[in-house]
């Protein structure tokens, strides 16, 4: 005996390329974020632990996907700003 799913497949076979995209597309999504969350320093998993985790970023490093003409130069009134406040 086969499932219900199997015997509806079997009667409408125009659902078997529609539920191959689906599943591609579901098996992208997830290996997509599993990725981002794993590797990207910009997505925070604990934040308790680093209640500041913006102060980590290497801002020579890009942060996007794509990134053109990055110039990166030190703001001098960010850097009074935060050596005054540590």
């Amino acid at each position: 005996m086969q499932s219900g799913f199997f015997q509806i497949l079997r009667k409408k076979k125009e659902l078997i390329p529609l539920i191959g995209f689906m599943a591609f597309a579901v098996t992208g999504a997830t290996s997509a974020s599993l990725y981002f969350l794993l590797t990207k320093t910009d997505v925070i998993i604990n934040k308790t632990g680093n209640p500041e985790p913006w102060e980590r970023l290497d801002p020579s490093k890009p942060q996007k996907l794509i990134t053109i003409n990055q110039k990166w130069k030190p703001i001098e009134e960010l850097e009074l700003v935060k050596s005054l406040t540590k």
